[in-house]
């Protein structure tokens, strides 16, 4: 069966973000393979904007036009492919995107991306399932969160998230000699709870004693960039952290470039694209064995994984980085070799299948 007209519900960059950056990507890569993609945008600006500014109503100013906006889609389109997450994104957006698609008789896919999954259906399941229950094939990009939707009954596909490997490019070996002198260490992640940046910047603290010149940049923005900036300042290593806040995508891939290690400490998590776009620039990472990373990357073989909150872990595990050359090797030569399983050469015959058999079923 052909695929012609795709409704692809999600949020869109601006802000800059993985489930944004997916989603545009996904759109992109579908119009090029000749598919019609009729945009249904999550996050879109707030109209007039200083409604944005007023909780309660800012809900009611965005949640109406997109409404709107899913009804008139869903009759121009053969199916909904929704990027679902967790939390009040779950009920705001992907929730009302399925019932509208049953409303107009159109077939749904749900792409689950939440990592903080397991915790969200324990406390909201009661709402949650009635909607899972008239979606016609979930889509996940892990093997975690395959299983955390095989603990609740639901079967699952998994469609791995897809990275550009055009917007990446890993430094030639010999342009990182020296790095043991000068390490450039690099955190791509928002400044949120839940990433846990202050285990990073305590890690980098230890690791800066015995590599005084090593320096360390945090890519994002977020509710904790006041806290993390007076840690700094506490651990008196103000003068070798920079906050880049959030950075488009062409920033993001030149920090890689110019990045000796990447490191992320995140605790809660699913497939984070940011590991695979530091693996895809040649960069060694660390990162914490939360959530779905262990099904992403192998300890000792694509990346160094520590247990969560332990920054002297992560301090010995970037140590043992920048003193061993030959680690650094096996790291991004496996790191190199890993990213080709996430191309959209890769994927798009997964995706098309899901395509075609929920089509075909709905039929």
């Amino acid at each position: 069966m052909q695929i012609t007209r795709i409704g692809l519900v999600g949020p869109l960059p601006p802000p800059y973000g993985g489930m944004a950056n997916q989603t545009r990507q996904l759109g992109n890569l579908l119009e090029q393979e000749g598919v019609h993609v009729e945009w249904v945008q999550t996050n879109a600006a707030y109209r007039p904007a200083w409604t944005g500014k007023i909780k309660g109503l800012r809900a009611v100013v965005r949640l109406l036009p997109y409404l709107f906006r899913l009804w008139c889609s869903a009759g121009k389109v053969q199916l909904f492919h929704i990027m679902a997450n967790s939390g009040w994104a779950w009920h705001l957006y992907a929730a009302p995107a399925i019932w509208i698609a049953r409303l107009r008789k159109i077939p749904v896919i749900v792409n689950y991306r939440g990592g903080e999954a397991e915790a969200f259906f324990r406390e909201s399941w009661f709402w949650v399932r009635p909607s899972l229950d008239i979606t016609d094939m979930i889509i996940v990009p892990s093997g975690f969160l395959e299983a955390v939707f095989g603990q609740r009954g639901y079967t699952v596909t998994i469609v791995p998230n897809i990275i550009d490997l055009s917007r990446f490019a890993a430094r030639a070996p010999e342009d990182r000699r020296g790095c043991n002198d000068f390490p450039h260490i690099v955190v791509t992640r928002n400044l949120e709870a839940i990433y846990d940046n202050a285990t990073a910047i305590r890690a980098f603290a230890s690791v800066k004693e015995n590599y005084p010149n090593a320096r360390l940049t945090v890519a994002g923005a977020g509710p904790e960039k006041t806290m993390l900036e007076n840690l700094v300042s506490e651990l008196r290593v103000q003068d070798a952290v920079r906050f880049a806040g959030r950075i488009d995508n062409d920033a993001v891939a030149a920090l890689y470039r110019s990045a000796d290690l990447m490191i992320n400490a995140s605790l809660v998590d699913n497939m984070p694209i940011s590991i695979l776009e530091a693996l895809a620039s040649g960069v060694p990472v660390v990162s914490t064995d939360a959530g779905g990373i262990p099904y992403l990357v192998e300890h000792d073989k694509t990346a160094l994984l520590v247990p969560k909150k332990d920054p002297a872990a992560m301090a010995d595990a970037i140590a043992r980085i920048l003193n061993n050359q030959t680690l650094i090797k096996n790291l991004r030569e496996q790191g190199l070799r890993l990213v080709q399983k996430f191309t959209w050469l890769v994927i798009k015959n997964q995706l098309l299948s899901v395509y075609r058999q929920v089509l075909q079923k709905s039929r």
